[in-house]
C-alpha cells in the first residue's frame, strides 16, 4: 500500500521505539528478582551488564554494515525478532547459563534496534523539516511507562510471568503497517522509511543509495562533541533505570512490588518533556534547555544519593527524568543534521537547515516548495549507526562503573553521575550546530 503522507511511516517508527522501551524497562525493573533467583551480587551484575553493552555495540556495528546493503528496515525487523527469542530465554531460564545466554542475545538485539530505529527517525525528521526525534524517543518512554506500570502490578508474581513481554516486539515486527511512503511531489518511487514491518516489493527505490563519490568528508569533530553529550545522558539514564530498582531494594529495603517506582515516575516526567520537546526547543532553543537540565539533573542525583528514605529517592528520580529527557533525541537530531548538511547536495542542505532551525530556536516548518528532499540515506545511516556507539559508552559508565563504584554502597554509585552530568553545560552549544540556513 502506498500513501502520500508520512503518517504511516511515523506510526511504524513510533511502534519500533515503543517496543524497545517496553522490553528494556520490563527487564530492568525485574533485575532485583533475577539477582535473588541466581544469587548474583552487584559486581556480578556489573559484569553481566558489561557483556550486554559490548554485544549491543556489536549489534550496532552490524546494523551499520548491513543497512548499507539491505536497508535499515530489514535489520530493524531482525532486531525485534531476536528480542522475541531473548526475553523468554531470560525470564524462563532453567539454569544460570541459559539466563546469561538470553542476556547476550538481548544485547545484540538491543544494538540492532537502537541503531536502526534512530536511522529511521532521523530520516523522517529530514522529510518533515521539523523536530521529530523528541516525540519518537517519547514513544520509547511510553513503552517504558507501561512496562513499569505492569511491573508494579505484577511485582508479587514469579519473574517467569515476564515472558509475555515478548508478545510486543513480535506483534510489531510482523504487523502490517504501511511500509512505503511516496518520496514527494517529484513523483519518485516510494521509499521504505517505515520500519519495513512487511517485506518491500520489487521496483522500490533502495533505502540506502550509495553516496556520491564526490561527497564532502563527514565532519566527525562536531559529531564527537554531540556524542560526548550522549555519553553523559546514557550514563545517567542507565544508572537510573538499571540501578534505581536495585538501590531501592537493597539500600532502603523497599517492598519488592514497589522497586519499579525508581523507574516509573522517572519515565512519566521524561515523556511529558519529550512530547512537548518540539515546542520547547522552538521557543527556548537547545542550549538553554540543556544547560538548565544539566544543573537540575545534578541536584536530582545528589538528592538520590543523600536520600534518607526510599520515598525521597523516588522524588529525586522523578525530577531527574524531566531534567535529562531531551538530551538523547536532540543529540541524534544534531548528528543527523551535521551529516546531511555536510553531504554537499542542495537537497540535503535544505532538509538539514529546515530541521535545525527549530533545534536552534527558530521557527520550524515544512519548506515552502513541499516536503523536504530526501537526504543521502547511506551517509546519514552510517553516521547514526556509528554515533549510536556513544550510547554504549554511556551505558558502560552508568551500568558497569556505577556498580563497581557502588559495590559496597550504591549511594557512591549515584554520586558519580551527579558530578559528570554537569559536562552538558559546556557541551550544549555543540547540539545547535548543523544549521546551514534559516527560514
Amino acid at each position: 500500500m502506498r500513501i502520500s503522507s508520512l503518517a504511516g511511516a511515523r506510526i511504524a517508527v513510533a511502534a519500533a521505539f515503543f517496543a524497545q522501551g517496553f522490553v528494556f524497562i520490563s527487564l530492568t525493573t525485574r533485575l532485583p528478582r533475577f539477582l535473588d533467583r541466581w544469587g548474583l551480587d552487584e559486581v556480578a551484575l556489573s559484569l553481566l551488564l558489561l557483556m550486554m553493552v559490548l554485544l549491543a555495540g556489536v549489534g550496532s556495528l552490524v546494523a551499520e554494515r548491513a543497512a548499507h546493503r539491505v536497508g535499515s528496515a530489514p535489520m530493524l525487523r531482525l532486531g525485534l525478532g531476536l528480542m522475541v527469542v531473548a526475553v523468554p530465554a531470560i525470564t524462563l531460564a532453567p539454569a544460570v547459563g541459559f539466563f546469561v545466554g538470553g542476556v547476550a542475545l538481548y544485547g545484540i538485539a538491543l544494538g540492532l534496534v537502537d541503531a536502526t530505529s534512530n536511522m529511521q527517525a532521523v530520516d523522517l525528521e529530514h522529510r518533515y523539516g521539523r523536530p521529530i526525534l523528541p516525540s519518537s524517543h517519547g514513544y520509547w518512554t511510553t513503552g517504558g511507562i507501561i512496562a513499569a506500570a505492569i511491573a508494579l502490578a505484577t511485582g508479587h508474581l514469579s519473574p517467569a510471568v515476564g515472558a509475555f513481554v515478548a508478545v510486543v516486539p513480535a506483534a510489531i515486527a510482523f504487523a502490517r503497517f504501511v511500509p512505503r511512503v511516496a518520496a514527494g511531489a517529484d513523483g519518485a518511487h516510494g521509499v521504505d522509511v517505515a520500519p519495513g514491518l512487511v517485506p518491500t516489493g520489487s521496483g522500490t527505490q533502495s533505502l540506502n543509495p550509495v553516496p556520491a563519490p564526490d561527497a564532502a568528508p563527514i565532519p566527525w569533530r562536531p559529531i564527537w562533541l554531540v556524542g560526548a553529550g550522549l555519553v553523559v545522558f546514557y550514563m545517567v539514564d542507565t544508572t537510573a533505570s538499571t540501578w534505581g530498582p536495585v538501590y531501592l531494594a537493597r539500600s532502603f529495603d523497599a517492598p519488592g512490588n514497589l522497586v519499579a517506582l525508581a523507574t516509573f515516575p522517572y519515565l512519566v516526567t521524561s515523556i511529558i518533556v519529550r512530547l512537548a520537546g518540539g515546542q520547547l526547543v522552538t521557543r527556548f532553543g537547545v542550549v538553554p534547555l540543556l544547560r538548565i537540565g544539566s544543573v537540575v539533573a545534578c541536584g536530582a542525583l545528589t538528592l538520590v544519593a543523600l536520600a534518607p528514605t526510599w520515598q525521597v529517592a523516588v522524588a529525586g528520580f522523578t525530577v531527574l527524568g524531566a531534567a535529562v529527557a531531551l538530551v538523547a533525541p536532540l543529540s541524534f537530531s544534531a548528528a543527523g543534521r551535521i551529516a546531511a548538511g555536510s553531504a554537499g547536495s542542495t537537497g540535503s542542505a535544505s532538509a538539514a537547515g529546515s530541521a535545525s532551525s527549530a533545534a536552534d530556536g527558530g521557527t520550524a516548518g515544512a519548506p515552502a516548495d513541499g516536503p523536504a528532499p530526501e537526504p543521502d540515506r547511506a551517509r546519514t545511516d552510517a553516521v547514526i549507526a556509528r554515533f549510536n556507539q556513544f550510547n554504549y559508552v554511556g551505558a558502560l559508565l552508568g551500568a558497569v562503573l556505577t556498580g563497581f563504584v557502588g559495590a559496597d554502597n550504591l549511594r557512591l554509585g549515584f554520586a558519580l553521575p551527579a558530578v559528570l552530568v554537569l559536562a552538558l553545560v559546556p557541551l550544549a552549544p555543540a547540539f545547535a550546530r548543523g544549521a546551514l540556513n534559516r527560514r
